[in-house]
């Protein structure tokens, strides 16, 4: 009879029966789930407890161990201990016979249970299993000395017998192929590989975390280890590979799940150079067990579920770790443990140059090459990917090496590029794609020769069939003395000089055995000779990478070190970056108080429409950016900026028709009266200026603001800000100042169900007003986004402007929009925000998006308000209305007219709330939708009953959104409200894409 047959079968009134008769405890019992025993958890008025029953067939002694185990790691606080019962034993025989033990509950929601394994949270599971298995290293039970089918050093033995059980015909070819190799290749590693006492099972069902809000800072962390049933004497690195197995499972890009726990376990329990080399092969032998057991019990046991809990993702897992070459996960591994990936890169390279190379070009003269910089931020290349094709690619690269007096153009190594743009070069997850050059290019013309710098063999020769990173290629073998082979790579050849050569071929030192190749030969490229060294070819013949992903740049640097060794190339042939984001960030001679975005900022160096890049070549839509209205760099601006500058820029005390025929423009757009311009550089310089004006025009100082209103950075406009002098570091309102409720039908007094709630809101402009009048003043100005931003990206109910503004001017006052964040047909169904509510403002503002990021502002205003401004005291801005600015705001109005962007932001905007609703059914934590055109904002809140703000929550989205490729940012008086204000450009791809991946990350931090 199996040992599944034996397991016990006692239902939840006898475990509580169990409990009050051997341990006195009044209990409710919970079945736990269990592959052979079987457990419960125990409530009772004084805590929690585990009552184990253990299968028929379990041994006493074995049972002592795990007990004994139990005490001897329990300072740790990482495990339950067991408990006496009523008579002082800690294992009593129930009928069956069946062994029972109480255990004390280990607090923590298990591993598996979490959305989301961050690398936080796998290094802190690395760092405490490797605590863990420091102290059990300590420990030893005759018990434990045992043969187990879970027992990874019988694993190969445990699959041969089992796996012919296995269904799926895919998956048991794999399994038994994964076995044959381990015993094939590293049968005898295996066998040197040091014993000690393991847990043996840390799979994502016994590993604990001590809470599942991801969002907590400080962030979640291993809170235990459990069930120790799977407990012996094996491999001393066994539960670091049964850790790594399921820490991995349906990851996209398993080895870097692996990554930070390896690092982690390093810091606490060292692994060897043996242990390090082997560590892949047993994360996949554990998963091929998995599979060949899981079989064997389902056969036995086919009502049980929890026996095949794993294997669907066994099964989805199991292709990703077998891309995977050991030897790379075995470079990945040393590296993460602060080791050289290769141990023989330093020797190989200093034998290297001790040997003194050949020119791998005739008469190549370091002294007579120019570093050509086609890194993300290279001013050689074009934002506009389309434009970096070969043919215009190639004339810049050749005037650029010949305006140096070079003879030849050096491409660098380790150079971070965002020109490979094909799908070849795409990872998946959020990996990103592949952007970090792995050789040397020595640009020169096509046809010319090349040379083998070292002695070596012909190893492979691949004319262009399959898709490589370098076009048609030769890899040259070589030996060092002590026999340790390496290889060198020649890219980007000839047809005819590859049909020259045949594998085993040898060639000498200085030999010339191929020519560089013509673009239409290798992909399009500019006529080059990628030059690459390797250490290792990963059994993958020629298609080794020449590229490689940022995240694996160190490791890969590694196995393919600087070739400028072998070209007699100094420094400048190696990319040296500074601008890397936590570098940049040390470099700071800036004020402690500066903000940045994200919890790691990003290091931005280029920009294109709705995409940023940042330096090490990955692309991010940008949701967030509005002030480049357009696009980021879009080309009509950027000439009609150049263009001007050229010619002249200069200030307003001179005349230039640019000024007048901008400001024509400008108040064409803007309904009647609204025809006076003021032109200054800023937001906030053209909102300090509205104020000036309205006080000028009333002569009085009073001003009606908006609550968590924000208008700019200046001293007025932090006294009429609440979002700032209500914040840290604010002194509250000044007297002159008067707050009133931002009309906010989500959560303020009145809502959207209220169809006069416009006209409470404006309620309590006129009881400001009433209050002012009663201390004898009256407002000069009543200020607010037509659209609150700031305030929670709000759309101002309907009358609510209509009335605000009649109280005011029948008071006497101003009322001024501030459109900053709202023109040039962003809302979709209007050039200005304002014009939807059917008034017309005295004053409107308006910065950032009208200059696409040049330092650009304006205010329009009426002739009377003009007037009562123009009472004897000059205006003048320095750079205000100069003639570059002019010329980039008529740029800019050309292209929001010309490509018609405002119905561009109404269907799409519209798409893309039509995608965003749903997610008020999908996901508890969104509370709101709201918004217009590419105005939209996403309310989170942990509780829809009370509103409860999710700030947390909405923190970790945008930090995840931007982990994974998407930028968005946060607002609202409580930072709950994810704001999604693109750029002009974004499309309705861009909106499903941005759709989709909020839809992943709001599911991990649902409830």
């Amino acid at each position: 009879m199996s040992l599944l047959q034996q397991a016990p079968r006692f239902d939840a009134a006898t475990a509580a029966h169990v409990a009050r008769t051997l341990y006195a405890l009044q209990a409710v019992a919970h079945p736990l789930p269990s592959e052979r025993d079987q457990n419960f958890r125990l409530d009772t008025p004084d805590g929690r407890f585990v009552l184990k029953i253990a299968n028929a067939t379990e041994s006493r002694t074995l049972l002592e161990a795990q007990s004994a185990a139990m005490a001897h790691v329990s300072a740790l606080g990482l495990s339950p201990t067991v408990l006496p019962s009523i008579d002082g034993a800690l294992i009593t025989e129930l009928p069956g016979p069946h062994l029972v033990r109480l255990l004390t509950w280990q607090p923590g929601v298990t591993f598996a249970s979490m959305r989301r394994h961050g690398a936080s949270l796998l290094e802190d599971f690395g760092r405490r299993l490797g605590e863990f298995d420091r102290a059990l290293s300590t420990f030893d039970h005759p018990a434990i000395h045992r043969r187990f089918h879970w027992d990874l050093a019988t694993g190969v033995d445990t699959i041969r017998e089992h796996a012919s059980l296995i269904a799926v015909p895919e998956v048991r070819r794999a399994v038994e192929r994964c076995a044959g190799l381990i015993a094939d290749q590293h049968a005898t590693r295996l066998d040197r590989l040091p014993r000690a006492t393991v847990h043996n099972d840390p799979n994502d069902y016994n590993v604990l975390v001590d809470r599942a809000e991801l969002w907590d800072d400080p962030p979640p962390r291993i809170s235990g280890f459990i069930d120790f049933g799977d407990m012996l004497h094996s491999y001393a690195m066994a539960d670091v590979a049964v850790a790594i197995a399921y820490a991995v499972l349906r990851k996209a890009q398993p080895l870097d799940a692996a990554l930070p726990i390896v690092r982690g376990y390093h810091q606490q329990r060292a692994l060897d150079d043996e242990e390090i080399a082997a560590l892949w092969p047993l994360v996949q032998l554990r998963l091929c067990v998995s599979a060949a057991v899981a079989a064997w019990q389902q056969r036995q046991r086919p009502e049980d579920g929890y026996l095949a809990i794993s294997q669907d993702a066994i099964r989805q897992t199991l292709p990703a770790l077998d891309r995977v070459h050991p030897r790379f996960a075995e470079a990945a591994f040393r590296h993460a443990c602060g080791l050289e990936p290769r141990r023989d890169r330093a020797a190989v390279v200093s034998w290297i140059r001790a040997a003194g190379p050949a020119p791998v070009l005739p008469n190549l003269n370091a002294r007579r090459t120019a570093v050509v910089d086609l890194s993300v931020a290279s001013s050689l290349l074009d934002g506009d990917p389309a434009s970096n094709v070969e043919q215009s690619l190639t004339t810049r690269i050749v005037e650029h090496v010949k305006t140096a007096g070079a003879d030849v153009g050096i491409g660098r190594y380790l150079e971070p590029r965002a020109l490979y743009s094909s799908t070849l070069f795409e990872e998946p997850g959020e990996a990103g794609r592949r952007t970090i050059h792995l050789g040397v290019d020595l640009f020169v013309p096509p046809a010319t020769a090349v040379c083998a710098p070292l002695d070596g063999i012909v190893h492979a020769v691949a004319d262009n069939r399959a898709p490589l990173d370098y076009g048609l290629v030769v890899i040259l073998r070589h030996e060092t003395p002590d026999g340790v082979a390496f290889f060198t790579l020649f890219g980007h050849l000839t047809r005819e000089s590859l049909a020259n050569l045949r594998v085993g071929q040898r060639i000498a030192r200085g030999d010339v055995f191929a020519a560089i190749g013509h673009a239409d030969v290798n992909g399009g490229w500019t006529p080059h000779l990628h030059l690459q060294l390797l250490l290792d070819l990963f059994d993958a013949g020629v298609n080794v990478p020449g590229v490689c992903r940022a995240a694996e740049r160190d490791v890969w640097a590694g196995i393919s070190p600087d070739p400028g060794v072998l070209a007699g190339l100094g420094p400048s042939a190696s990319f040296d970056s500074g601008v890397e984001s936590d570098t940049a960030l040390n470099r700071r001679s800036l004020g402690t108080n500066l903000s940045v975005s994200y919890r790691e900022p990003l290091a931005l160096v280029r920009g294109w429409m709705q995409r940023v890049y940042d330096s090490s070549g990955r692309a991010y839509l940008d949701a967030y950016n509005n002030v480049p209205h357009v696009g980021h760099s879009h080309p009509r601006v950027i000439e009609a900026a150049a263009r001007q500058w050229r010619t002249l820029n200069t200030n307003t005390r001179y005349l230039h028709p640019l000024l007048e025929r901008f400001a024509e423009r400008l108040t064409g757009t803007l309904p009647a009266p609204l025809r006076v311009c003021y032109f200054v550089n800023s937001g906030s310089e053209a909102n300090e200026l509205a104020l000036r004006l309205a006080r000028a025009h009333t002569g009085r100082r009073d001003t009606i603001v908006l609550d968590a209103a924000y208008h700019g950075n200046t001293t007025t406009l932090i006294d009429i800000s609440p979002y700032k002098f209500d914040g840290p570091g604010g002194t509250g309102a000044p007297p002159w100042v008067h707050v009133v409720p931002q009309p906010d039908t989500y959560r303020g007094p009145y809502r959207r169900n209220d169809p006069d709630a416009g006209a409470h809101y404006a309620a309590f402009v006129a009881s400001a007003i009433d209050r002012m009048i009663a201390e004898g003043t009256a407002p000069a100005a009543f200020i607010a986004e037509t659209c609150p931003s700031v305030g929670g990206q709000l759309l101002l109910p309907p009358g609510y402007l209509e009335a605000a503004y009649r109280y005011v001017r029948q008071a006497g006052g101003v009322c001024i929009a501030d459109e900053v964040q709202t023109a040039y047909g962003r809302m979709g169904s209007h050039f200005y925000a304002f014009e939807a509510h059917g008034v017309v403002p005295d004053i409107v503002v308006l910065g950032k998006p009208i200059g696409n990021g040049y330092p650009l502002g304006a205010i329009v205003t009426t002739p009377d308000v003009a007037r009562s401004f123009a009472n004897g005291m000059e205006f003048f801005s320095t750079f205000g209305g100069s003639t570059v600015s002019c010329a980039v705001g008529l740029a800019v109005l050309d292209v929001v007219e010309q490509e018609r962007l405002q119905q561009h932001a109404r269907d799409v905007g519209d798409h893309l709330l039509d995608g965003l609703r749903p997610f008020l059914d999908r996901h508890s934590v969104v509370g709101d939708v709201r918004g217009s055109g590419l105005f939209i904002g996403v309310e989170l809140v942990s509780d829809r009953a009370s509103l409860s703000p999710a700030a947390a929550q909405a923190s970790y989205v945008i930090n995840r959104m931007k982990e994974q490729g998407c930028l968005i940012g946060t607002d609202g008086p409580f930072h709950n409200v994810l704001k999604i204000r693109p750029p002009m450009p974004f499309d309705r791809a861009d909106a499903d894409r941005l759709i989709h991946t909020l839809d992943e990350v709001l599911d991990e931090v649902d409830s």
